[in-house]
């Protein structure tokens, strides 16, 4: 005969908060659909209140970013479909987001999706466009920008100059 499990309120706060987390790990980037709020870094925190409320800390990737609206709901929808009503969702712009809170699965993903990932280290030439950006369908650094801004105003549109096709570059921040 199993023993049964016996549920204190701490256990009780760390299954809500496992199934709390397992179901943020469904939600996309509205923008970028390959990619869950945490391989991105915009999902902060997770944590339990006193009264059972499940508190999310997120991060845009710039102030002003209008995809957040849709996070927001498409967690609280998230954590609804596993039965957690009581949500908070929190928008903490301080620290600001930074393309080094990607997680290295995220910028494989958005490799895979045909956009090429932010050039990281710190180094000036990354910080200031300078960086040399590899084409996410040949591999070729024969790319040159052809403007600013892309689909979003995170990305920059490039063409690699082998193989001729446009490509999205998400920027470094």
């Amino acid at each position: 005969m199993a023993a049964e499990r016996i549920i204190t309120a701490d256990n009780a706060s760390a299954e809500l908060l496992e199934r709390a987390r397992s179901a943020l790990n469904t939600v996309c980037d509205p923008e970028i659909p390959v990619l869950t709020i945490e391989d991105l870094g915009v999902l902060r925190d997770v944590s339990i209140t006193e009264n059972e409320c499940v508190q999310v800390v997120i991060t845009p990737t710039y102030s002003g970013c209008p995809a957040m609206n849709t996070i927001s709901m498409d967690i609280e929808t998230a954590l609804n479909k596993v039965d957690i009503d009581k949500v908070k969702v929190e928008l903490v712009l301080s620290p600001a987001w930074t393309t080094e809170w990607m997680s290295e699965e995220g910028r494989q993903k958005l490799l895979e999706y045909g956009i090429a990932p932010p050039v990281t280290g710190g180094t000036r030439g990354s910080l200031f466009g300078e960086a040399e950006i590899a084409c996410p369908q040949c591999g070729s650094k024969n790319t040159e920008k052809l403007a600013e801004f892309g689909s979003t105003a995170c990305k920059a549109l490039y063409r690699c100059k082998a193989c001729l096709e446009p490509f999205d570059y998400f920027k470094c921040l």
